[in-house]
């Protein structure tokens, strides 16, 4: 399929309003001694995280968090041993990975959260052979 000159200068301005919207990434790294990714921008904002923060990082190697390379646009970096992604826009809204897994990773701290109140709630459930069954609503 051919692309027509008028798609191609559309992309082309449609790419280039992105960028102009957006920080774009200059320089990546994997600081090995802090054990985090020092991503510079364009800015000179310099952000530095801790790669098992990101969604897809979570297992990865040191070697595999080196080998980290800048897109052509400057709006993403790519793992290539890991096959992975990540979108600079998004790391600097605080979002390290899609919705979903944040909201899983949240939803897994909270449930490992202790409280006295938590402690007595699960004693009692245990006594009565499990949690109480959900009343339906009339």
């Amino acid at each position: 399929m051919a692309i027509s000159k008028n798609t191609l200068n559309a992309a082309n301005q449609q790419g280039a309003a992105r960028q102009a919207r957006h920080a774009l990434a200059t320089a990546v790294r994997f600081d090995r001694r802090r054990k985090k990714l020092i991503l510079t921008l364009d800015s000179g904002l310099e952000l530095a995280f801790a790669p098992h923060l990101a969604q897809g990082l979570q297992d990865a190697s040191a070697d595999d968090l080196a080998a980290v390379h800048i897109s052509p646009s400057g709006l993403g970096l790519h793992f290539p041993t890991l096959d992975a992604d990540l979108y600079v826009p998004a790391l600097l809204d605080g979002l390290l990975g899609s919705s979903r897994w944040i909201a899983a990773q949240n939803g897994r701290s909270g449930g490992q959260a202790q409280s006295a109140a938590k402690s007595h709630a699960a004693r009692l459930n245990g006594v009565r052979r499990g949690r109480p069954k959900r009343q339906e609503a009339a």
